[in-house]
C-alpha cells in the first residue's frame, strides 16, 4: 500500500515536470515567434524605407537630369556660326576626310530608282484625253459625271452636278464593282452602272439597297511617254534636250545623292569625340527639347500629352526621355563639331552676303528677314558651314 502511494506520488511529480517542460517549450516558442515577427516587421519597414529612398533618389536624379528648353538656335554659337570654346584638335580625332575610299556599288544609281523617278515625272504631266478611240483600263484615271437613283429616285450625294469627278479605276473609292463596270468603255459614252449599297453604309436611305448610276465618261488621263519631244517641251534642266540625256541626268542625280550621303555619314562615323564643349552640348539639348515641345503642340490633337509620347515606343516616361535626349544632343553636337573641324582644317571661308542674296533670289524678299528672326544669324552661318564642307567633299570625290 505504501509502495502504491509512493508510485502515485512519483507519477504526479513526473506529470507536473512534464507540464512544466511543455510550458517552457510553449513560452520559448512564443518568444521565438515574437522575435521572428519583430524581425519581419523591421525587414518590412526597411524594405518600405528602401522603396521610399529609391523613389526619392529617382526624383532627385530626374530633377538633376531635367532639361529646361530654349528656342534660341543660335545659342552657344559665335556670330560666324562657330561653336563657342571649341578646339577641334583637343576635342576630336578627325576622320581622314581627304582620303576616303568610296565603294562604287554603294553610291551608284539603280535602274529601279531611275525608272520610278522618270515615271513620276511623266505622270505629273498626265493630260485629260477625250479621244473616243481610247478604252478605260484598270488603273486609269478617268473623269466622269454621274447621277445615282434608288427605285428611280435620286438620293442625296449621288449626283456630281456636272462638275466632273476624277476617279482612279481599281482604287476602291466607289462601292461594289462600280469602277470595274467602266472598264472597256470610252470617252463620250454613257454607261448604266448597277450596284448594291452595303448594309452598313452611312446613308440610311440607301443602305442595303440596289442603285443605278447614269455615268458619263468625260475623259481618260493619259501618261505621256519619255520622248525627245516630251523632254523639249517639259524638262528645263540645263543641257538636257533628249530622252537619253534626261535619263543620264536622273541617273547622275541619284549618284550624287548617294555619294553625298556616304561622305557625310563617313566623316561623322569615323571621327572620335574626346570631349564635348559642355556649354554648347547643354544648349543643343535645350533647343532639341524645345523642338520636341513644338512638335507636341501639333501631335496633341492626336491625344499625345507628354513630350516623350512623340518619341520611340521604348521612351515611356520623363526619365527615359531625358536620357535619350542626351544621346540625341551628343549626336547633333558631334556632327556640328565635325563639320566645323573640316571647315577650319581645309581653310574654307564663308560669304554670308552672297548666301543671303541667293536665298532671296530663290525664296523672295522676306525670306532672309524671317529666317534671321526665327533662327538667328549665327545658326544660319552654321548651316552655311555645313553646306560649304559638303560642297568641298563632293568636289573632291564626284
Amino acid at each position: 500500500m505504501a509502495k502504491d502511494k509512493q508510485e502515485n506520488k512519483t507519477a504526479d511529480i513526473s506529470k507536473s515536470k512534464a507540464k512544466r517542460e511543455e510550458r517552457k517549450k510553449e513560452v520559448a516558442k512564443d518568444r521565438r515567434q515574437k522575435r521572428i515577427s519583430k524581425i519581419l516587421s523591421i525587414a518590412a519597414a526597411a524594405a518600405l524605407a528602401a522603396v521610399v529612398i529609391i523613389a526619392a533618389g529617382k526624383m532627385v536624379y530626374l530633377s538633376a537630369l531635367r532639361t529646361t528648353s530654349i528656342s534660341d538656335l543660335s545659342a552657344g554659337l559665335t556670330a560666324d556660326g562657330k561653336i563657342e570654346g571649341f578646339d577641334a584638335g583637343k576635342s576630336l580625332t578627325l576622320a581622314d576626310y581627304a582620303n576616303i575610299s568610296v565603294p562604287a556599288d554603294e553610291v551608284a544609281a539603280t535602274d529601279e530608282e531611275v525608272d520610278e523617278d522618270i515615271q513620276s515625272t511623266l505622270e505629273a504631266h498626265k493630260e485629260a484625253n477625250t479621244d473616243a478611240a481610247l478604252e478605260i483600263q484598270d488603273g486609269d484615271e478617268v473623269n466622269i459625271d454621274y447621277v445615282g437613283t434608288v427605285d428611280g429616285v435620286e438620293f442625296e450625294g449621288g449626283n456630281s452636278n456636272g462638275e466632273g469627278y476624277d476617279l482612279t479605276i481599281g482604287s476602291g473609292s466607289f462601292i461594289d464593282d462600280f469602277e470595274q463596270q467602266l472598264i472597256g468603255h470610252k470617252p463620250g459614252e454613257n454607261v448604266s452602272v448597277e450596284v448594291t449599297f452595303p448594309d452598313d453604309y452611312d446613308g440610311e436611305e440607301v443602305a442595303g439597297k440596289d442603285a443605278v448610276f447614269a455615268v458619263t465618261i468625260n475623259s481618260i488621263s493619259v501618261t505621256p511617254e519619255l520622248t525627245d519631244e516630251f523632254v523639249a517641251e517639259n524638262i528645263t534642266e540645263e543641257g538636257v534636250t533628249t530622252a537619253e540625256e534626261y535619263r543620264a541626268f536622273v541617273k547622275n542625280k541619284f549618284y550624287e545623292q548617294h555619294l553625298e550621303e556616304y561622305l557625310t555619314n563617313y566623316i561623322v562615323d569615323n571621327t572620335t569625340v574626346k570631349s564635348y564643349p559642355s556649354d554648347y552640348l547643354k544648349k543643343v539639348r535645350a533647343t532639341t527639347k524645345a523642338n520636341d515641345e513644338s512638335m507636341l503642340q501639333y501631335f496633341s490633337s492626336y491625344g499625345m500629352t507628354n513630350v516623350w509620347d512623340i518619341r520611340d515606343d521604348d521612351i515611356k516616361d520623363e526619365l527615359s526621355y531625358e536620357k535619350e535626349l542626351r544621346t540625341r544632343a551628343k549626336e547633333t553636337a558631334k556632327s556640328a563639331m565635325v563639320y566645323q573641324a573640316i571647315f577650319e582644317d581645309a581653310g574654307l571661308t564663308l560669304d554670308m552676303e552672297a548666301a543671303y542674296a541667293e536665298m532671296t533670289e530663290e525664296n523672295g524678299e522676306d525670306y532672309v528677314a524671317n529666317m534671321k528672326e526665327n533662327y538667328g544669324e549665327a545658326y544660319l552661318a552654321q548651316g552655311e558651314i555645313r553646306e560649304a564642307v559638303t560642297d568641298y567633299l563632293m568636289d573632291l570625290y564626284k
